[in-house]
């Protein structure tokens, strides 16, 4: 396991061995994905979506397209309302 501290400006060095093992070099990007329970995954941004598979797990129901127009919708008039 690879270590880094936080500086006071927010910036972080990613260690040499994470650098060689993603393939990083200077001025490469990076995205930070959000997992279910809290973590994160550090990825190359040049990296293909695929190589997130796995990052975000699967819903225990599916829903249907109906369900998500109707949330968007329920929550764009929650937002509006606030404004």
């Amino acid at each position: 396991m690879s270590t880094s501290t936080l500086t006071s400006k927010g910036q972080v060095t990613i260690p040499a061995t994470v650098r060689r093992r993603l393939a990083l070099n200077p001025g490469d990007q990076v995205i930070f994905v959000e997992l279910e329970g809290g973590g994160y995954k550090l990825a190359p941004l040049n990296l293909p979506i695929t190589a997130l598979k796995g990052a975000v797990s699967k819903p225990a129901k599916a829903v249907s397209l109906e369900a998500m127009e109707a949330a968007v919708q329920a929550h764009a008039a929650e937002r509006s309302k606030r404004r």
